[in-house]
């Protein structure tokens, strides 16, 4: 193979790299490094700005309470922002919900913005300085729907 073959197979592949980039890119996009797990295995993010984050498996974390995530998560990554998130659920009283968006407008403020739909929390950026520590939880990912579209039928 040419160099030149070489060098461009491996720009097509870099995107798709180790969770340790994951929060370069973050960081760099204006939001905190641990929003996503440690367990990351690989990322990739489109022209357009589309974000997808290949985790090792579905897992449970804390921020300021419980997190689900899916083994893979997407969302539109813009500066400080990530939002039509898929694939992370907050617990809330009880239930799971979707979390739609993260957003952090002002750094010196030193808030970050959860849209969970039904509402939205500011919290900390000082939580998710960070990678939390993620948990395997196979099963949540069925209570997780469900409650979603239970919380949703009620609406």
């Amino acid at each position: 193979m040419s160099l030149t073959l070489i060098s461009f197979l491996l720009t097509l592949f870099l995107p798709l790299t180790a969770a340790s980039s994951i929060q370069d890119l973050l960081r760099n996009k204006g939001l905190p490094a641990g929003l996503f797990p440690e367990n990351v295995k690989a990322y990739s993010l489109d022209q357009d700005g589309r974000l997808e984050v290949h985790l090792e498996q579905p897992c449970m974390a804390k921020f300021d309470g419980r997190v689900y995530f899916n083994s893979v998560v997407r969302a539109n990554l813009s500066y400080g922002g990530l939002v039509g998130l898929e694939g992370l659920s907050q617990e809330e009283l009880f239930l799971w919900l979707p979390v739609k968006g993260i957003i952090v407008t002002d750094p010196s403020s030193g808030l970050i913005l959860f849209d969970i739909g039904v509402a939205h929390k500011e919290l900390s950026l000082a939580l998710f300085e960070d990678p939390p520590v993620c948990k395997p939880q196979e099963n949540v990912s069925e209570n997780v729907g469900r409650e979603t579209r239970e919380c949703q039928d009620q609406r």
